[in-house]
């Protein structure tokens, strides 16, 4: 085991090689891609499965896909989710200044979208502003690189600081219209988004194909003000330079016209793939009203099902007396498979969870054919083998890597997952059940064992978490480790609905940035999961009149249960989780120092180190000081019990292996699918599942499971071939929580100095700087997976 340690920890170190297009001309990078096709496709292409390595919670970030800018990053990174020059000398007051005189000032027009302002519009603006002002805004924007192409110099004040003026119209814009459809998606606001969508990615495929731009960054990078340039400023023109090449520059006649054809067609199928999920989970209503049917349900879920089935018309619903609705959005389904003693319940429920948008009109089974077709079909375009090794040359890892880091994790996980279903398995059976275990079976008595090993539930938990006081004591996180203070500044800003707050963030007295944050869920026009997306990104360029920088502002978006009557929302501990995740994403968009647009904050960062700082995050809900800071009853105040947090943590590794494996089997699955996977020869992408399942789960999936058909990470987010980026991100993070550790978490001191290092490196530097350097300016040494396998329990010796 420490073998395969040290190897994992040596190829995290390494980061692929980066395309060198800056001192190559077009004919000889397509010399060199027919070269690499040729001499990888019997190794890599028909390499049989793997011995590699289901199913998780975090959605994909973007549910319209952004318009690509050079391949194009500075688009692509608004969702998730360096030179240190940032203007750290700026009088924060006239900074602050600015910004809110900015908001004030700002013209609207007759159209809200189009305001320029870093607060949007959000509660004028509707679905019938998007076609006119999409259309208005990407005009503009072609007439802007007209003229900018027309007279473009190699220069970064002539060439880059335009792009960066461009690109952030864009941005703000089109990052409304995506924030939109994703939290209030309608009819209407899908009838808009497909009829300008292809007008968008139109000026994607120009700006990507840009031959006059992509001279004038090989101009730059090859001239004189190079060695002027900052590293942070060398690194964005390199990436720019690869993602130009991603982006079909290079391509000339019918190739370029079939590659602009398959963008335009991908992005359709992405949206297309996305409302297919949202309309399959809507479609899904169960109504009870005996009592017997939801025996077993905790009062927190009978109290939302009751308040769901009033929302449907059933008037004077109950959580005692009911009726009750059920559905397929997570905080109504989960309970469901945890806690419903009927049986029937459960596998009616967990058969159309699994089978959602697999038939009808949602059908999503031929759209994923299609999409996996046209991505394979796109990267032989650019003489990739795979459209996985298109994906991975703009990430840390290459396919080796990635598929060697998840079968040392396979392997350390496997033995303990088959444990944990033998126990569960005994542990039904000693309670009267007959027979083997399905898959509506496994979370039922998985719960029931865990509260009879430990003593503890989700429900016995939940009063202890009501939003307020987690939200209070994430905030006194953020003080204590970053030195940075949140204020809530609810009215500040519009909302696009009455649940959403909004807060600054505030370093030594002054803002730093601000972020909104949309907790609940609501079916019927929210997508599920929880996300980090970015409003606007810091800049110094872009810095309103009187201040150094613009301000950066974020969205968080959760999924958990709404407020019941009287009562905040109660959260899990799951929940509360997740919502130090999203934060992690924020911190790392809001905390930057980074000065120029295109690399401040989440942008330019390799997408599988993205998550680095939200697993960390997640680290800290079980620290001792951090959740006596916000576990308080909701009634009476009182703390979380001594021995009830002692049980918390003692069960913090129960199935660790079993949660291992499923993300384990996730990224397996999608490396596989855009690796060797061959559509239309037989051979479907359910196939697939079932022969990596073989390998991956200890238990099988259904026959009829089509869990793929709303796997919306890989079809219509940003982890197509990236899914393992999760466990590549979270070696990282859990080392990086390792030094805290090592330094002492009962030593405040010791705290606070490491976080100030975690803070002036993973979130200050973003993307200006590459993310293994990254790292080892916080950690002081390379990577090592033992961190991540000792706090899973998944080493000998290991501390519960």
């Amino acid at each position: 085991m420490h073998f395969a340690v040290s190897r994992t920890a040596r190829l995290l170190s390494k980061r692929c090689a980066r395309i060198q297009v800056s001192s190559r001309t077009l004919s000889t990078l397509q010399s060199r891609r027919a070269s690499f096709t040729s001499q990888s496709s019997s190794d890599s292409v028909q390499q049989p499965l793997s011995s590699l390595s289901r199913r998780i919670t975090y959605s994909p970030f973007a549910t319209v896909p952004p318009v690509a800018f050079g391949a194009k990053r500075y688009f692509s990174y608004s969702r998730i989710t360096m030179s240190t020059a940032a203007a750290p000398g700026t009088p924060p007051a006239e900074t602050a200044q600015a910004e809110q005189q900015q908001q004030a000032e700002a013209p609207a027009g007759d159209n809200p979208l189009l305001a320029d302002v870093s607060f949007p519009l959000f509660d004028r603006i509707t679905p019938a502003h998007v076609v006119p002002g999409v259309r208005q805004l990407l005009a503009e924007l072609h007439a802007e690189v007209d003229s900018l192409e027309g007279r473009v110099e190699g220069s970064w004040g002539g060439l880059v600081e335009p792009l960066e003026r461009l690109g952030d119209r864009h941005q703000r814009v089109w990052g409304i219209v995506s924030h939109l459809k994703g939290v209030k998606d309608s009819p209407e606001l899908r009838a808009a988004v497909e009829e300008v969508q292809p007008e968008n990615v139109k000026l994607s495929l120009r700006l990507s194909q840009s031959r006059p731009l992509y001279q004038a960054f090989k101009a730059l990078r090859e001239g004189p003000e190079w060695t002027s340039l900052t590293p942070a400023q060398q690194r964005i023109v390199d990436n720019e330079l690869r993602d130009f090449v991603l982006g079909g520059v290079a391509l000339e006649g019918e190739a370029k016209e079939r590659f602009n054809a398959i963008q335009q067609e991908l992005t359709q199928l992405a949206t297309k793939f996305s409302n297919n999920v949202l309309d399959a989970t809507k479609a899904f209503k169960k109504l009870l009203t005996d009592p017997a049917d939801v025996a077993g349900l905790p009062a927190t879920s009978l109290g939302l099902a009751a308040q769901q089935a009033a929302r449907e018309g059933h008037a004077g619903a109950t959580a005692e007396a009911g009726p009750w609705l059920i559905t397929l959005d997570f905080p109504s389904y989960f309970p469901v498979m945890t806690h419903a003693k009927n049986r029937a319940l459960r596998e009616e429920v967990y058969r159309a969870y699994i089978t959602r948008a697999s038939s009808g009109e949602s059908d999503n089974a031929p759209l994923m054919e299609r999409i996996l077709a046209l991505r394979a079909e796109k990267a032989q375009l650019l003489g990739f083998p795979s459209f996985a090794h298109l994906s991975l040359a703009s990430k840390m890892a290459t396919l080796d890597k990635a598929e060697a880091l998840l079968e040392e994790l396979r392997a350390a996980a496997q033995p303990a997952a088959l444990q944990d279903k033998a126990e569960v398995q005994e542990y039904a059976n000693s309670q009267g059940f007959e027979g083997q275990l399905e898959w509506w079976d496994m979370s039922f008595w998985a719960e029931r064992l865990r509260e009879a090993k430990y003593n503890i539930s989700d429900e016995e938990l939940r009063p202890y978490f009501a939003l307020p006081n987690v939200l209070q004591g994430l905030f006194q996180l953020a003080q204590r480790l970053f030195g940075v203070e949140v204020q809530a500044a609810d009215g500040e800003a519009p909302v696009w609905h009455p649940d959403v707050r909004f807060f600054k963030v505030l370093r030594d007295g002054q803002p730093k940035a601000y972020f909104y944050l949309d907790p609940y869920s609501r079916p019927a026009e929210k997508r599920g999961g929880a996300w980090m997306a970015e409003v606007v990104g810091q800049s110094r360029l872009l810095a309103p009149p009187g201040a150094a920088v613009r301000l950066p502002v974020a969205h968080m978006v959760c999924n958990q249960m709404e407020p019941v009557g009287s009562k905040p929302s109660l959260m899990t501990f799951s929940e509360v989780e997740t919502l130090f995740h999203e934060f992690g994403h924020a911190l790392q968009h809001m905390l930057t120092e980074v000065g120029y647009g295109m690399a401040s904050g989440i942008r330019n960062i390799e997408w599988d180190a993205v998550e680095l700082p939200s697993q960390f995050m997640e680290n800290w809900a079980y620290d001792r000081a951090t959740l006596y800071s916000f576990a308080k009853h909701y009634e009476t105040g009182a703390p979380l019990p001594e021995e009830l947090y002692q049980r918390l943590k003692a069960a913090k590794n129960y199935r660790s292996g079993t949660q291992m494996l499923r993300q384990l089997h996730f990224s397996c699955v999608d490396l596989e699918l855009h690796a060797r996977f061959k559509p239309g020869q037989g051979r479907s992408p359910f196939d697939v599942d079932r022969e990596v399942a073989a390998r991956t789960l200890v238990m099988q999936p259904l026959p009829e499971d089509r869990f793929l058909c709303s796997f919306m990470h890989i079809f219509s987010g940003g982890y197509s071939a990236g899914y393992y980026s999760y466990k590549w991100a979270e070696v990282l993070s859990a080392d990086a929580f390792n030094a805290f550790e090592e330094a002492g978490l009962e030593d405040e001191e010791a705290v606070r100095a490491t976080g100030a290092r975690f803070r002036d490196t993973v979130l200050a530097l973003g993307g200006s700087v590459a993310p293994a350097e990254v790292f080892r300016a916080f950690r002081g040494r390379e990577p090592s997976t033992r961190p991540l396998l000792l706090h899973n329990g998944l080493l000998a010796g290991a501390a519960a």
